[in-house]
């Protein structure tokens, strides 16, 4: 890099003087704002600070495997990441199921291993999903009833209505007749994959966010889809080889020190041997990072940022010399063991057979040494895959994200912040803002759009037309 600030803008091709914007952090927010600003003809520096982009959805290397830190997945009704993927063009590397169809596995029946399955039929909502929740084995009949008398109920929840953030899913859902074990075998086999909290610690709103998105708009809003090859492959040389396109300079390793306003009305963005001087920035870092780079004034209250918690994913990886598990996924119930996926194809590897335990809300175990993860975790995987008790075990590790989502407790609402700040030019983006969605790959994109409008919106640029639908950005 450069030592000392950059050359004043020169005039695009329309004669205007050209705009700037500094947009701090790589991940799906960050890259995101960059190439809607980008698209907007907008001259755009992209900082992260560390080597690669993708944010806290990337890939590793592990000898001749080529790991993901997590499993990842999304659902059809996530249109921004859907964009997302269409605008970096990598929508075939992460296809969609033709129609929702997950295993569950029960290992909780005195009968032993019991296998259901929730699917979806070609019928409006909500038909689409009565005959499976009607055969499903892992709850009574009378359970089964009272789900879709709180399915209904749910449905007439306004997800933004802010006395909704105030109260606690589970809470509400024991009032509407749902006993531990619906909860366990349903609501929260959903909820604790996609908000990273049980029904105990998230938000109702939230919750009927993601119910009635998901489950309760369209027939095929819950169909999943998940990337066929490594989330680097995605959200770095795809997302890399795109911002190049648009023209935006990309630095990694670049690690911002400070965001300062200067007297002319612009910005201006410390890294270390060189000084940014721009009409914009958009800070698309976690809320702590954010928080430490505000400039006074910013915000009405700061501090509540720091408000926002966290909450950890644990992922366990586990390479058999042999093929144990025939489907790509399934989720399990009586076990510590929430989501497994089958990864092999996506890693490289050659022989042999590569899976992922995908474990939200881990408080429990996020912090355990990997021997003793090995311990409570390899017998599960017995109990739920015949096939592994034959096989050799060739490695096993584990992943932590200790800070993966901000923590959907209840009133977490009113501490999430919009796209725009009281300091003209400044912007905030990522999955812990005010979206309406849980912390997802899904918020990212949307925060970053968000924070994209609000800034051409200030700089007098038009709107990109190819840019996700601003109404659904709301």
């Amino acid at each position: 890099m450069n030592d000392g600030a950059r050359t004043a803008p020169t005039p695009d091709a329309s004669g205007r003087a050209a705009r700037s914007a500094v947009v701090v952090g790589g991940g799906l927010a960050g890259v995101t704002a960059a190439l809607a600003l980008a698209d907007a003809g907008v001259r755009v520096t992209l900082l992260e600070g560390r080597p690669r982009l993708g944010g806290l959805a990337f890939s590793f290397q592990r000898g001749e495997l080529t790991v993901d830190n997590g499993q990842h997945v999304y659902l059809r009704c996530c249109t921004a990441y859907r964009w997302f993927l269409d605008r970096i063009g990598g929508a075939e590397l992460a296809p969609l199921q033709d129609r929702l169809d997950v295993p569950v596995v029960d290992l909780a029946k005195p009968e032993g291993r019991r296998l259901g399955r929730l699917r979806r039929d070609p019928l409006p909502v909500p038909l689409h999903l009565g005959r499976s929740l009607a055969a499903y084995p892992h709850l009574s009949l009378a359970e089964r009833a009272a789900v879709g008398r709180a399915a209904l109920a749910l449905k007439g929840l306004d997800p933004a209505d802010p006395e909704l953030d105030t109260q606690d899913f589970g809470s509400w859902l024991a009032a509407h007749g749902q006993s531990a074990r619906a909860i366990e075998a349903l609501w929260d086999l959903v909820g604790v994959a996609t908000l990273n909290a049980v029904a105990g610690d998230a938000s109702l709103g939230l919750a009927a966010m993601v119910f009635k998105t998901g489950l309760l708009s369209d027939p095929g809003a819950a169909d999943i889809g998940w990337a066929h090859v490594p989330l680097g492959e995605l959200h770095d040389r795809l997302a890399r080889k795109a911002l190049d396109s648009a023209g935006v300079r990309t630095e990694v390793r670049s690690r911002v020190t400070s965001v300062s306003a200067m007297e002319n009305g612009g910005w201006r963005v410390e890294v270390p041997g060189e000084r940014l001087e721009t009409d914009a920035v958009v800070l698309a870092v976690p809320q702590r990072e954010a928080h430490a780079l505000l400039p006074p004034g910013a915000l009405d209250a700061p501090e509540r940022l720091l408000g926002i918690g966290t909450a950890p994913i644990l992922n366990v990886h586990v390479v058999y010399d042999r093929k144990v598990l025939a489907r790509p996924f399934f989720a399990a119930l009586g076990t510590r063991v929430q989501w497994v996926f089958d990864r092999t194809h996506a890693s490289g590897l050659r022989s042999g057979q590569y899976l992922a335990l995908s474990q939200s809300a881990a408080q429990d175990d996020i912090d355990l040494p990997v021997a003793e993860l090995r311990r409570r975790y390899l017998p599960e995987l017995e109990r739920l895959i015949p096939g592994t008790r034959g096989a050799v075990l060739e490695d096993f590790f584990v992943t932590r994200e200790r800070t993966a989502t901000f923590a959907p407790a209840p009133g977490v609402g009113r501490l999430r912040p919009g796209a725009r700040t009281k300091a003209p030019g400044l912007y905030l983006a990522g999955a812990w803002t005010a979206t309406g969605w849980p912390a997802t790959m899904e918020s990212a994109v949307r925060s970053g759009v968000s924070a994209a409008d609000a800034a051409l919106s200030a700089l007098g640029r038009p709107r990109p037309s190819r840019l996700f639908a601003v109404e659904e950005a709301a």
